[in-house]
């Protein structure tokens, strides 16, 4: 088994280093990560447009004009493919979910809400575009992946006045998607949310929630729910990752200046929640399962952020686009919600078991995503936390006080 993970650890780095060969490379090709739209008519994304009078932190953060960077400029780096040569999707078309044949069940697809408006945008699509700027129950939204860091995230996309729009700038910050918006070209590491040097320094994007959830669970919720078309304009090969291996256990993350925080296998997925003193690192992935993966059923961990009661729910999840060469064949991960455990008034004390969760208080049945579907609360909804799932090697950079919560699942009562 050590040797097979050896090998495919191998095949990742070379798939990553072959992205930045690809990403200069002629339009057209599959698998290419630059190039120009096809036939569907969607444009060639530019740089731009670029507000008269503002100072490109694309071109030089330390610019003469611009305001002081947040972070030491020196630790940004050049992952390989140019600004937009990884094409984020700014007019992205949708299907209906009733219509959808080409995902598989297992597939993950990262599920958003916003005022009743349901979309799913399938991994097999974000793993090759990494955002996607759209419009989701009226909200201006940006809808982001960072395969490097296995991390999904959105963003609501309106900073006062101006609704922003995000591509791929080229650069990693702690191994992460470094976006830019086209209006000032300030740079924005996606697990912060916030710009770190530019026009727009110290600017915090405001959160929406997004989960990882199986095609067939996301489907069977929402059959009238939109899914992110694979008509992209681009020519991918969606369906394969360009990143097999890349979560094996084993391997070391990619463009990581440094050495990962050794107290936890670099690449163990972790529930990330708080920031500076208050973080703390929620694994839901065990170093003892031989693959990788560790939950065998719902889990409930009970603890405390920020001295307020939180509750991480978990159970397995969709394919990982990281692992085999096609996306729907990658090994089980876990998918997660985390929220303030009170409901209708009181506090709840929640366990996982069966197809769910139950809280001790009611007997009440819940899903992952905090709703009671069963028994007296049936109808409520737990209050969402802001969390972060991402490899451990990517929280505890962004986040080096972290702590790590060690206490595993809860048991009932």
């Amino acid at each position: 088994m050590r040797i097979v993970r050896s090998v495919r650890a191998l095949a990742a780095s070379a798939a990553v280093l072959a992205l930045a060969a690809t990403a200069c490379a002629a339009p057209g090709g599959d698998g290419a990560q630059g190039g120009s739209a096809s036939g569907s008519g969607r444009p060639v994304l530019e740089r731009g447009p670029l507000e008269e009078g503002v100072v490109s932190a694309l071109d030089d953060p330390d610019a003469e004009g611009l305001p002081e960077p947040l972070i030491d400029t020196g630790l940004l780096v050049r992952g390989g493919p140019p600004a937009d040569g990884i094409p984020a999707l700014s007019t992205p078309g949708f299907e209906d979910a009733s219509e959808v044949d080409w995902l598989e069940d297992a597939e993950g697809v990262l599920a958003v809400e916003v005022d009743g408006d349901d979309r799913a945008y399938p991994v097999r699509i974000m793993v090759w575009h990494e955002i996607v700027d759209d419009v989701v129950g009226g909200e201006p939204v940006s809808v982001t992946y960072c395969p490097l860091c296995d991390s999904a995230l959105g963003f609501h996309r309106q900073v006062g006045d101006r609704v922003l729009d995000f591509g791929v700038s080229g650069l990693l910050y702690n191994s992460d998607l470094v976006m830019f918006d086209r209006q000032t070209h300030s740079l924005w590491p996606q697990i912060e949310g916030r710009a770190v040097a530019g026009e727009l320094a110290g600017t915090e994007l405001e959160r929406i929630s997004v989960q990882v959830l199986p095609w067939e669970r996301w489907r069977e919720e929402h059959p009238d729910g939109l899914v992110l078309s694979q008509d992209t304009g681009y020519e991918r090969s969606y369906g394969s990752t360009p990143y097999p291996g890349y979560d094996d256990p084993d391997s070391s993350p990619h463009f990581l200046e440094g050495d990962a925080d050794g107290r936890l296998p670099a690449k163990t997925r972790v529930v990330g929640l708080g920031a500076g003193g208050d973080a703390v690192a929620v694994p839901v992935e065990g170093d003892g399962a031989e693959d990788g993966e560790g939950l065998e059923g719902p889990a409930a961990f009970r603890l405390e952020v920020g001295g307020e009661p939180v509750v991480v729910l978990a159970e397995p999840g969709a394919a990982s686009a990281l692992d085999a060469g096609r996306v729907a064949e990658g090994r089980t991960t876990a998918r997660t919600g985390a929220f303030r455990p009170e409901a209708d008034g009181r506090g709840l004390t929640f366990a996982g078991g069966g197809d769910g969760f139950t809280d001790a208080e009611t007997g009440s049945e819940w899903n992952i995503r905090g709703e009671a579907v069963g028994g007296p609360l049936e109808g409520e909804r737990l209050e969402p936390v802001d969390k972060v799932d991402t490899f451990w090697f990517a929280w505890a950079a962004f986040e080096p006080d972290t702590t790590v919560h060690t206490d595993g699942p809860a048991g009932p009562g």
